[in-house]
């Protein structure tokens, strides 16, 4: 969702920065500097994954998880995200060509529900899912893009779903999953390079551009 979808304005590095403080570290220092480029450098991965890394212990990860959540929440409520230009209408085409569409997102399900509600999107997809919803494990494990075939069963085959993200971590999630379309796109955390490298089968300049994709594909 955020950087895919929904622009958020770098509010993931804002909520990081409220949960840094909860736990004591101190802004401007070399500590704090090295976890946010890992927080910059892990987008797109399960959160609370993010900071069991960062903090050591689960006590504290779950801490940290929270106050982020908290903060992000609270960010959005003031009305600081907004969709990826096209988002919506990408996402009615791909509907309306008889694709089913599902958000996945490495978010916690509050937060999830905060952003789609922010947006109105509440109704706008089949199916939304967060790590809990696949097991508790988020990107780059594959597991929601297959939670997604498993519970939609809108194909037959894995090979037929097609994973789009801003990440590094989709890209793995992606093609981990064997997904046979992993469509990078340009509107987010990391760059050209970064997708390619690992794994995007194609690079757009934005989530608008995966309809248009995917009837090329087909014919």
């Amino acid at each position: 969702m955020a950087g895919t979808t929904v622009a958020d304005g770098g509010l993931v590095e804002r909520a990081f920065e409220r949960a840094a403080a909860a736990l004591g570290v101190e802004p401007g220092s070399a500590d704090h500097a090295a976890k946010l480029r890992y927080v910059r450098d892990t987008m797109g991965e399960s959160k609370i994954s993010v900071f069991r890394h960062l903090f050591g212990s689960e006590e504290l990860a779950h801490r940290a998880n929270t106050a982020f959540e908290q903060a992000y929440a609270e960010l959005v409520d003031g009305g600081l995200v907004q969709e990826v230009p096209g988002a919506r209408a990408a996402i009615e085409q791909l509907r309306a060509d008889g694709r089913t569409v599902v958000l996945t997102t490495g978010f916690a399900r509050v937060t999830q529900d905060a952003v789609l509600d922010a947006l109105g999107w509440q109704d706008l997809v089949e199916l939304t899912l967060c790590p809990a919803d696949a097991g508790g494990r988020g990107r780059p494990y594959p597991d929601m893009v297959l939670a997604a075939f498993l519970r939609t069963g809108a194909v037959a085959d894995v090979r037929q779903v097609a994973v789009a993200g801003d990440t590094a971590y989709d890209m793995l999630c992606g093609t981990r999953a064997g997904a046979g379309l992993v469509a990078g796109v340009l509107t987010g955390a990391h760059d050209r390079a970064a997708l390619e490298a690992a794994g995007a089968t194609q690079v757009l300049d934005s989530i608008a551009d995966l309809p248009a994709l995917l009837a090329r594909e087909a014919a």
